[in-house]
């Protein structure tokens, strides 16, 4: 008498939902010790002791990061010590960056603070950035 039919087809997501379809946030009670690797899109607002490689790095200002970052894309607003390597980067006012930068793109806040080397990536440095493959 009352039938339902059933979705004809799921919802597949497309675009750069498809290709990475998660990200991780880290809250600001995380605390890590040890390497953080994702194929996701990492939010860091707590603090991570160890190398932090990811697709896309988004910091917030209470973010502490003590190692290396290593991504496609990052934008940073908390506190790095460590080397930064990525092609396309954006440090915002309230980012203090502690160590060399290797970037393809940059772009920096009025405000920002860098104790450190800025360098455009060398030639060779291109697998030093991390793509969806190598994870």
């Amino acid at each position: 008498m009352f039938s339902r039919k059933a979705d004809p087809a799921p919802h597949k997501p497309t675009g750069r939902a498809m290709a990475n379809p998660t990200f991780s946030v880290f809250g600001t009670d995380i605390r890590i010790k040890g390497d953080v690797t994702a194929s996701a899109d990492l939010h860091i607002d707590g603090k991570v002791e160890g190398d932090v490689t990811c697709t896309a790095l988004v910091q917030g200002e209470s973010g502490e990061i003590v190692g290396a970052v290593k991504a496609e894309s990052a934008r940073l607003s908390g506190t790095v010590r460590g080397t930064i390597t990525v092609r396309d980067l954006v440090v915002l006012k309230t980012a203090r960056i502690h160590g060399d930068v290797h970037y393809d793109s940059l772009t920096i806040e009025q405000g920002a603070q860098v104790d450190g080397r800025f360098a455009p990536r060398a030639v060779g440095e291109d697998s030093a950035v991390v793509s969806l493959a190598s994870i």
